[in-house]
């Protein structure tokens, strides 16, 4: 099958100067810096120059008299116990001596209020500091829709909320989970705790693009606009409404909360929840789980394929445990498990046939792409995409599959 490279002109707006970014972005805050211990919160996600945003957020901290500690907040992920989720952040260059900052990683939480859906928990590590900057990217969710759905709101019902708070969360009926983020996150702020928010936008091309700070009282008017913002000016999304067959080279934790953004391929794999209108994708193979995934293959059920590879690389455990908290157990069905990528490929042929194909190297990152010959027309045509000279055959080195994106 002969390829085609694909280029979408997403957008592209990245920050040059992140520190000063940081700095910038914190120094417009009005509210009083606490002269004191402040958490900050740090997720699992692999958002781009989380590390250095992290450590110039902590060193403005100090240089406003507080005393920043980091605190890994990420509801049931890396086996919801607190030397995982340590290893999470470190294995995202948040460690100890690049951050200059102390780590505080436990399970433990202290509940802090009631709403429609239970119980409110926060880990303790950030109850007990004398304020928390919670700092998150802003982006679509994956197993909700709403006016707010990830970002500083989820970071703290969820993140901050540890395996307790997660499972309270995702424990609410899908079409109820909008409000509930809401519900939670008012009572968190009305807790006095929470300092202020760093809301991170990233472009087309997974750079940082912009940096908010909120004050916790403008988290729920204000998050709404910067989700609008995100959505309409830099979410990537696949140039079809319709195929046969889309390849994921990747998947994993770094992509999306899934492995695969449920935005970027249709399917939502919630039970009695339909499926996104567009795109349409007959078969979907995912080739490999990133290592910094660390084993959680959370999503992957939402393919109809998998290598061995893959599944090899599955921790089992960890990713019962992240499915079972998210209370969507449809997203890890076993799928077909092929012996390598090559076998992988010709099974989504023989199911789906070979014409309308595109082959990513995740959901992510999409701004080049592979086509088969009878995309090439259709996408020629359209605003953002180039259809390049460059062609291919895919090419296996020991049944794994080389193409440069």
């Amino acid at each position: 099958m002969k390829l085609h490279k694909i280029s979408q002109q997403l957008a592209s707006n990245p920050i040059a100067d992140i520190p000063k970014a940081v700095y910038a972005a914190l120094d417009g805050l009005a509210c009083e810096v606490p002269q004191g211990r402040v958490a900050i919160t740090c997720g699992s996600r692999g958002i781009s120059n989380i590390a250095a945003i992290t450590r110039a957020a902590g060193d403005w901290l100090k240089s406003r008299g507080a005393q920043p500690f980091l605190v890994p907040c990420m509801g049931s992920h890396n086996g919801a116990t607190g030397p995982g989720q340590r290893a999470m952040i470190e294995s995202l260059g948040i460690t100890e001596e690049a951050m200059e900052m102390p780590i505080l990683a436990s399970m433990d939480v202290v509940e802090i209020g009631e709403t429609f859906t239970g119980p409110i928990t926060v880990d303790r590590n950030c109850h007990e500091a004398d304020g928390v900057l919670v700092l998150n990217r802003i982006k679509l969710h994956t197993c909700f829709t709403g006016p707010i759905q990830s970002g500083l709101m989820k970071m703290m019902t969820i993140g901050m909320g540890k395996i307790n708070g997660a499972r309270t969360f995702h424990k609410v009926p899908t079409l109820q989970k909008a409000d509930a983020i809401i519900a939670m996150g008012e009572a968190i702020i009305g807790t006095g705790k929470i300092f202020a928010g760093l809301g991170i936008l990233e472009d087309g091309f997974d750079q940082t693009a912009e940096l908010h700070a909120l004050p916790p009282d403008e988290f729920i008017t204000e998050e709404p606009k910067l989700l609008d913002h995100y959505t309409n000016d830099y979410f990537p999304k696949l140039p079809v409404d319709k195929l046969d067959v889309l390849i994921v080279d990747q998947i994993g934790k770094t992509f999306s909360g899934l492995g695969m953004d449920p935005n970027v391929i249709g399917r939502r794999g919630i039970h009695d929840v339909p499926d996104f209108p567009t795109p349409k994708i007959g078969s979907i193979a995912a080739l490999e789980l990133t290592p910094a995934s660390q084993g959680n293959a959370l999503g992957f059920g939402l393919g109809d394929c998998i290598t061995q590879r893959l599944y090899d690389a599955i921790d089992f455990e960890k990713t019962r445990i992240n499915a079972e908290t998210t209370g969507d157990m449809d997203r890890i069905k076993m799928c077909h498990v092929a012996k390598d990528d090559a076998d992988a490929l010709q099974w989504c042929a023989d199911r789906s046939g070979t014409d309308r194909w595109l082959v990513v190297p995740n959901t992510l990152h999409l701004g080049s792409i592979y086509a088969s010959d009878a995309l090439v027309e259709e996408l020629a045509e359209h605003p953002l995409c180039t259809v390049k000279a460059e062609t291919a055959e895919p090419e296996f080195v020991d049944g794994r599959m080389r193409l440069a994106f």
